[in-house]
């Protein structure tokens, strides 16, 4: 009975390795719809899209560090690019260890909603489509969604390049520190030559 369940189990197997290289051949064998002759004469490639530097961000966490010394919050500040991908960090001595996730989370937020974090409408105006919106948006990031006020898109020539969150102090005392990030990057903007 037991050498039997062991033959069993091995046939059952070699199927699967079978079934596994049977499907991999066919699907090399198989050519691609998305072939370089199917683009129609669509470009590429985009040439014109502006992206947030290293050093942009790190211009916008130490104006946004300035104005928490000013204000006397310790605060978490994170910089990410259109993408949501972090590029500069800092945690301020004193901040709390928990905001460093929700800076991050809001910087993301940002990018990718393509606008500022904050609250939603009152529970007096409770919307079906928009509470569902906002569970599926936490869900397909991975988590990486927030609503709470903090979290400010970077633009230039109109165009999102990157996001400033920033946790650790009031909803109010966050925006207006990420706003001052933000205010110090869309100055520098105007007043330095960008490169391509």
């Amino acid at each position: 009975m037991f050498r039997s369940e062991i033959q069993r189990l091995a046939i059952r197997a070699w199927s699967i390795v079978l079934l596994v290289l049977v499907g991999a051949t066919t699907a090399a064998g198989q050519t691609n719809s998305f072939t370089a002759a199917s683009n129609d004469g669509q470009p590429l490639v985009r040439t014109n899209r502006a992206q947030l530097t290293l050093a942009g961000a790190e211009r916008a966490v130490v104006a946004s560090r300035k104005q928490a010394e000013v204000m006397g919050v310790q605060v978490n500040i994170a910089v990410v690019d259109d993408g949501g991908h972090l590029l500069a960090f800092a945690r301020m001595d004193g901040a709390r260890p928990g905001s460093v996730y929700t800076s991050i989370t809001k910087a993301t937020s940002a990018a990718t909603k393509r606008g500022a974090t904050g609250p939603l409408p009152s529970a007096d105006a409770v919307d079906a489509h928009l509470s569902l919106a906002v569970e599926n948006a936490a869900a397909v990031s991975g988590g990486k969604f927030t609503t709470l006020k903090g979290g400010l898109p970077i633009m230039y020539n109109d165009q999102v390049i990157g996001a400033i969150g920033v946790g650790g102090a009031t909803g109010e005392q966050d925006a207006e520190v990420a706003a001052t990030g933000v205010a110090e990057l869309s100055k520098a903007f105007a007043s330095t030559p960008q490169s391509d």
